[in-house]
């Protein structure tokens, strides 16, 4: 769905859209449907929907509440729509019924924007059309995306007051808002209240858990569940997958698919996601494989999550391949491809594809420009980065986040520029972390600045005392520049402060099966055979020195 924008382009609503016509052959048309009819099976983009729109006006349809209502969802909750023009649609309604307010305020939950969807519900209160039952679950998941738990408890109390709080529908939003919010003793409770079992209410659980990192006990709860559905399977594997654990990911779908659960839409995006973290391109070919013998639709996010597949498990060039073959470019496929081309060094391709996007009608958002400030670091365009970073803020009026600022550290610190990158680090509006020292703290590393480096690894100690990668990495900066007393010191701090380093992982995938090794781990189902293999090795080395 494209995202609406702080701007309504109104040059994009023909000017008699809202004229309510007198025309008298408004009943033959109620009567046949057949504007309406197109748009629920031939409308699959905004210019159809454009086109289908005027028809309604000429049609004098316009003034039906039935012919807007449907033009005005297929604008606020169709992967295809454009809820900026389902706002200029619905603010040029003198009276607008309950089914609008409830569209456009379930549409804007699931944006970018989702204050926008309780400025609207606020708007509602005062309107002659009051919320409904099916109005404050959209508002509790506003809530829940932006993270306003105790707000929502506000809204929980009306609710009760409102003698809805039995509603299950209801119920079920305010426990995954809380549960998503990290309020998880008030999930419980609401949980608890279920006087029956109710699967909604446990996949709610069960993703609140996952979602704060109580994966273990996401799964206990998966375990005990009497009866599973789809939604449930695929609420326990993005939870594994949300917490990093993707080869569990991948053996709970195998699972799956051994007792006969279809996966949905949902479930494989999360998978390709697993396999894009391992690396495991065999596998992810293999569910992309998957997505068409279900016939799955390939909707704007399941063809970026294939292209992030490829691209990151090294095959660019079929991450091309599907991106220039989708007939649907959500703006988050043409995101994955100028970061693939970006991380794979192919940055004319990647700049190019970026004036293709501004010229496709989409607009870019922060995350374009995370992808294009990342291929310009990866090809040390300095210049070109600076360029992007000064148009995103004059030309798109996007304020950088952390992420933006990590990009510009990362890349003044690998061209030497370590004043730059310090002195960027301190004018950021926001506090930084300690992965954006940690950035500058490899740089001068890497370039042998022991003071600066000094500086952001104090930074980092503050921030977090127990992160073995900080001591690890200050330590190595300073051996690298033969100051030795100030690395020994530096390592006899960690060992005071019990800070152990993480032992090192890797993965490779074996005829499509992904296999993990920990650095002097035992815990492989075949570490005996693996160790002798090593030890033969190193025999067979000292035998050749």
């Amino acid at each position: 769905m494209a995202q609406p924008t702080h701007q309504i382009a109104k040059r994009d609503m023909h000017p008699s859209a809202f004229a309510i016509p007198s025309s008298t052959s408004v009943s033959k048309f109620i009567t046949d449907h057949t504007p309406l009819s197109m748009l629920e099976t031939k409308c699959t983009n905004m210019r159809d929907l454009h086109q289908l729109h005027s028809q309604i006006i000429k049609t004098g349809l316009a003034k039906d509440t039935i012919a807007i209502s449907r033009v005005l969802a297929f604008c606020a909750t169709s992967p295809y729509g454009d809820l900026n023009y389902a706002m200029l649609l619905f603010s040029h309604q003198p009276h607008p019924n309950a089914f609008m307010w409830n569209t456009l305020i379930r549409g804007l939950s699931q944006s970018s924007t989702p204050h926008l969807a309780i400025s609207h519900f606020v708007d509602m209160l005062h309107s002659p059309t009051q919320p409904q039952r099916t109005t404050y679950p959209s508002i509790f998941v506003a809530y829940s995306h932006l993270g306003l738990a105790h707000h929502g408890a506000q809204l929980h109390g009306m609710v009760v007051k409102l003698g809805h709080a039995s509603d299950p529908y209801i119920r079920n939003s305010m426990l995954s808002m809380y549960a998503n919010c990290g309020h998880i003793t008030e999930a419980s409770r609401l949980f608890d209240e279920c006087s029956s079992f109710d699967v909604v209410s446990w996949n709610s659980m069960i993703m609140g858990l996952a979602k704060n990192s109580l994966i273990d006990e996401s799964r206990h709860l998966f375990d005990e569940m009497c009866v599973r559905n789809v939604v449930t399977w695929s609420a326990m594997i993005s939870g594994y997958v949300r917490n990093g654990r993707n080869k569990e990911a991948l053996d709970l779908f195998h699972q799956m698919q051994k007792e006969g659960v279809k996966p949905n839409a949902n479930t494989l995006v999360s998978l390709l996601g697993a396999c894009a973290s391992l690396g495991a391109l065999e596998q992810g070919e293999w569910i992309h494989a998957c997505i068409e013998k279900h016939g799955i639709e390939l909707n704007p996010i399941v063809i970026a999550a294939i292209i992030d597949m490829h691209c990151k498990c090294g095959s660019i060039e079929k991450g091309l391949q599907v991106f220039e073959n989708a007939s649907m470019k959500g703006l988050s496929s043409w995101n994955s491809m100028i970061l693939g081309l970006g991380v794979h060094g192919r940055f004319q391709e990647a700049i190019q594809l970026f004036s293709r996007l501004q010229s496709s009608g989409l607009r870019p958002d922060n995350v374009t420009f995370v992808s294009i400030l990342t291929a310009c670091n990866h090809s040390g365009m300095v210049d070109d980065a600076c360029v992007y970073f000064s148009l995103m803020i004059d030309a798109y009026n996007i304020e950088p986040d952390i992420e933006h600022y990590g990009c510009m550290v990362d890349m003044l610190g690998r061209a030497g520029l370590l004043e730059e990158a310090e002195e960027l680090i301190l004018r950021m509006p926001m506090k930084p972390d300690s992965i954006i020292w940690g950035s500058l703290l490899s740089a001068c590393r890497i370039h042998g600045n022991t003071k600066i480096g000094g500086r952001a690894g104090a930074r980092i100690m503050e921030l977090d005392s127990g992160d073995s990668g900080g001591y690890v990495l200050l330590s190595n900066t300073f051996a690298g520049a033969g100051e030795f007393s100030d690395a020994m010191s530096t390592r006899t701090r960690m060992k005071e402060k019990w800070v152990r380093k993480e032992p090192g992982c890797s993965m490779i995938e074996v005829e499509g099966v992904a296999q993990e090794f920990v650095a002097g781990g035992v815990l492989h189902p075949k570490a005996k055979e693996i160790y002798e293999v090593l030890d033969g090795l190193a025999l067979e080395l000292g035998s050749m020195a």
